[in-house]
C-alpha cells in the first residue's frame, strides 16, 4: 500500500508552482537552476516527494520569495488549531489560482451580480466535474503544466 503525500508537502508543493506560474516561468526553468530534472519538480509541485530545507531555500532565492511563502495558509504548529475549514478552502483557491484558466474563471465568477446566476453556476460546476470524471481522461491538465 501507498502513503498518501504528507499535507504539509502538498501545500509546500502547491505553494512552489503557485509561484512560479505566477512569475511565468516553467518546470524545466526552475529545475534547470536547481540542477534537477522538471520531472522532479513536477513531483515537487504535487507533494509526491519532499523538498529538503536546502532545495526550498534555493526555490524561494529563485522565485523571489520568503521561506515563510511556502508555508502561509498553514497553521502556526505553535499555536492550538482551529482554522481548519478556513486552510482548507486557503488551498483550493491556491490550486484554482495555479490553474492556467483558474484567474479568469475566479474573476468571472465574482464579476455576476446576481446571486442566483452564482448559485446556478455553483451547482452547475459539480456536475460537469462527475461527468467529466466518466469520461475517459484526457491530457490537458499534463499537458498544461
Amino acid at each position: 500500500m501507498i502513503d498518501a503525500p504528507n499535507p504539509v508537502d502538498v501545500h509546500v508543493g502547491r505553494r512552489v508552482r503557485l509561484r512560479r506560474r505566477e512569475l511565468g516561468v516553467s518546470q524545466a526553468w526552475l529545475a534547470d537552476r536547481l540542477g534537477l530534472t522538471f520531472q522532479q519538480i513536477q513531483k515537487y509541485e504535487r507533494g509526491a516527494n519532499r523538498i529538503s530545507a536546502s532545495k526550498l531555500y534555493a526555490i524561494a532565492k529563485l522565485l523571489e520569495v520568503p521561506i515563510t511563502y511556502f508555508f502561509e495558509g498553514l497553521d502556526d504548529p505553535a499555536t492550538p488549531t482551529g482554522r481548519q475549514y478556513a486552510q482548507a478552502f486557503t488551498g483550493v483557491v491556491e490550486e484554482l489560482l495555479a490553474e492556467p484558466n483558474g484567474p479568469q474563471l475566479a474573476e468571472a465568477f465574482l464579476s455576476i451580480r446576481r446571486r442566483s446566476i452564482r448559485k446556478g453556476l455553483a451547482e452547475l460546476a459539480p456536475a460537469i466535474a462527475a461527468n467529466d470524471q466518466a469520461q475517459a481522461p484526457d491530457n490537458d491538465r499534463e499537458a498544461a503544466q
